[in-house]
């Protein structure tokens, strides 16, 4: 996937009522490789990636893109948002717009950290690139992803088979600047 052409990178940490999103640094290199290792993090994406091949292979200072924050509580890691350009592999109604991910480490889940993070990324994008939708593709069979996308204001597009399950993929229409 492409990153957000033309956007300055990176920008002042993002503070939230709790949350900062920053940029990645070398301190979250073992969250990270917790994050992506993590069967229950990973039960809705095809599964964990196996920890050794983590270790050996993830970069000092991981994920530094445009579009990719790190979510800090009290100065920690404890997951990650990314916007992304989706790419024509993945659904026609997504390829070229905005995508949004996130990953939370299990023991920040149940708390509204992910939505907080999340409206703060998208306020953010919104900022920088005025008048772009976003997506967000999640299995339909998970509820908290489903909850906190329309929380976020998604609307349904389609629902397709992938990765031996229902997918879902909803659309967050553009926030017009006012003027």
């Amino acid at each position: 996937m492409t990153g957000l052409e033309g956007v300055v990178w990176p920008p002042a940490a993002i503070k939230t009522a709790r949350l900062v999103l920053r940029e990645s640094e070398a301190r979250d290199r073992a969250v990270f490789v917790e994050l992506f290792a993590s069967a229950e993090v990973h039960t809705y994406l095809g599964g964990p990636q196996p920890r050794d091949e983590l270790e050996r292979e993830m970069p000092g200072t991981p994920s530094r893109w445009p579009g990719s924050f790190v979510v800090d509580l009290d100065g920690a890691m404890i997951g990650q948002t990314l916007l992304r350009r989706a790419t024509e592999h993945r659904r026609p109604a997504a390829a070229g717009k905005a995508d949004l991910g996130y990953l939370f480490l299990p023991r920040a889940w149940g708390f509204g950290y992910a939505a907080e993070a999340c409206a703060a990324a998208l306020d953010w994008f919104d900022g920088v690139l005025p008048g772009e939708p976003v997506v967000l593709t999640t299995q339909s069979a998970n509820d908290r992803s489903m909850r906190l996308a329309a929380k976020l204001g998604f609307t349904e597009v389609e629902r397709f088979q992938a990765w031996d399950a229902e997918q879902w993929l909803g659309l967050r229409s553009p926030v017009t600047p006012s003027g």
